[in-house]
């Protein structure tokens, strides 16, 4: 019996193995969240001064929630994607600056360009655990009623606006649509 046990513990692990390889896209991880409401929340803001923001601020209107820091090399990467996307779009576009320093985080705005109709402070990371969130960037599509309607795992570039977000966003609209 104890022979057999190197054996199962292998064969066990070869098929976690082959199913984490024959993920299409492993950015695409599924969330238990979409169709759900987003979560309730009441966190300090980054402005200057600060002020607070809870779920009312994310709902009542189609908004994109970035989860993003200064220490993440890729949201630096889909920071130019998001500013075209609220230039060219005018879509709503919320910051959760996910457990990052905030003068920091305001420096880098300063400097990149800032998308964000606000951004929530994520210090302690809670936001995100209630978001699922596994790093940043990770990006939700919310609907004017507050529920999820799509996540992605890693940077939003321009295939990925093409070919998932603006799928999404077509088919919710946007107010005004109706």
């Amino acid at each position: 019996m104890h022979r057999l046990l190197p054996l199962a513990a292998f064969v066990i692990l070869a098929g976690i193995l082959y199913l984490g390889f024959t993920l299409r896209d492993p950015t695409l991880l599924p969330s238990a969240l979409v169709g759900q409401p987003f979560p309730e929340f009441d966190l300090p803001t980054l402005g200057d001064p600060p002020g607070r923001a809870t779920r009312a601020d994310v709902a009542g209107d189609v908004r994109l929630v970035n989860v993003w820091a200064t220490w993440c090399p890729t949201c630096l990467a889909e920071h130019g994607e998001l500013m075209r996307i609220r230039r060219e779009t005018g879509l709503s576009i919320v910051g959760v600056n996910y457990k990052d320093d905030s003068a920091e985080a305001r420096a880098w705005l300063a400097r990149h360009g800032d998308p964000y109709d606000f951004n929530v402070v994520d210090l302690a990371g809670d936001l995100g655990v209630d978001l699922g969130v596994y790093g940043a960037p990770e990006t939700f599509l919310v609907d004017a009623g507050g529920t999820i309607r799509y996540k992605r795992v890693g940077e939003v570039n321009g295939r990925v606006w093409r070919e998932e977000i603006a799928p999404v966003l077509a088919e919710i609209g946007t107010p005004g649509d109706g």
